[in-house]
């Protein structure tokens, strides 16, 4: 028997959340969602990836640990990758994103991004004119 699991992450802001899902190639619905599972089973989320292949993907914020956790059934998981590199990729999106963020509104920009083919790491460099 199937039941759903919630994975506890340190995402903590919604707009990098949802950017980082975009990036990587998911289209996530917003406001209040039911997170399919096995045999219709289902739980609600703040924001959900409905997937075709088997259980639904959602977030939902946690109040005790101001962070979203992914709420999904771990029997129905299909994707492409395991859960753990899942979040190890979103985690890594979710990080380029909010800094990103913090260097435009630092007055920053991006001169270079370069990917690590390697490890898959990602370089940075941000400059500033200040006059």
């Amino acid at each position: 028997m199937s039941h759903f699991s919630t994975v506890k992450t340190q995402l903590r802001n919604r707009e990098p959340l949802l950017q980082a899902l975009k990036d990587l190639g998911y289209v996530p619905q917003e406001g209040e969602q039911l997170v399919r599972g096995y045999r219709g089973q289902t739980v609600k989320a703040e924001m959900a990836l409905t997937t075709l292949q088997g259980g639904d993907i959602g977030f939902r914020f946690n109040d005790a640990t101001q962070a979203y956790e992914l709420v999904t059934d771990l029997d129905l998981w299909k994707e492409q990758v395991p859960v753990e590199r899942f979040l190890a990729q979103l985690t890594q999106r979710y990080a380029l994103n909010t800094v990103l963020s913090a260097t435009a509104e630092e007055g920053f920009q991006v001169a270079e991004q370069t990917r690590n083919v390697e490890d898959g790491s990602i370089e940075l460099v941000v400059t500033r004119w200040d006059s």
